[in-house]
């Protein structure tokens, strides 16, 4: 289950150059984690996180902009390995999770621990675990909704997945 999340932007100063709009559109996007902009200033494009398209340079500035939005585009890289955050209670259980890093990308999740001693809690996080695993590689953080019914499952699940990605250079 993958979101798509548009951002909208539109500039009140009209007097920056056409590709300072740009790159400037281009960049909020990428930090907000949008994966697709559309302003009064540019078509709608998708992003995405191996290139950036940029207009041709207008002035000598466009170079700087574009290694700042390419770094921005490219999303968070992070060190290689496996990271294990802490275990957070859930108040019926500990939540702890370990990271795999690949490429710089987070590639998995780990649930080393979850409350599985009542049949509720089995029945919740049988299915909250696997959609905040989704999300979580999908936005490459932590940056994402709760799971309704698991609050407090995703609560800990994302604190203990927060320190591990942090653990990885995040």
């Amino acid at each position: 289950m993958s979101r798509i999340h548009t951002l909208l932007l539109i500039y009140e100063k009209p007097m920056l150059k056409s590709s300072t709009r740009v790159a400037a559109l281009m960049l909020s996007a990428a930090l907000s984690g949008a994966s697709t902009i559309a302003s009064a200033q540019a078509p709608v494009q998708r992003l995405v996180p191996s290139q950036t398209i940029l207009p041709a340079p207008l002035d000598n500035t466009v170079p700087d902009q574009a290694r700042l939005v390419q770094l921005a585009a490219n999303g968070r890289h992070y060190r290689d390995g496996t990271y294990t955050g802490p275990s957070v209670d859930a108040y019926y259980g500990l939540v702890q999770v370990q990271a795999n890093i690949q490429g710089g990308r987070l590639i998995s999740v780990e649930v080393l621990q979850y409350p599985s001693d009542r049949r509720t809690s089995r029945a919740i996080n049988t299915q909250a675990l696997p959609i905040l695993e989704s999300e979580v590689i999908s936005a490459q953080s932590t940056r994402v909704d709760t799971v309704t019914g698991a609050t407090l499952t995703s609560a800990a699940y994302l604190r203990s997945m927060g320190e591990a990605l942090h653990q990885a250079g995040g």
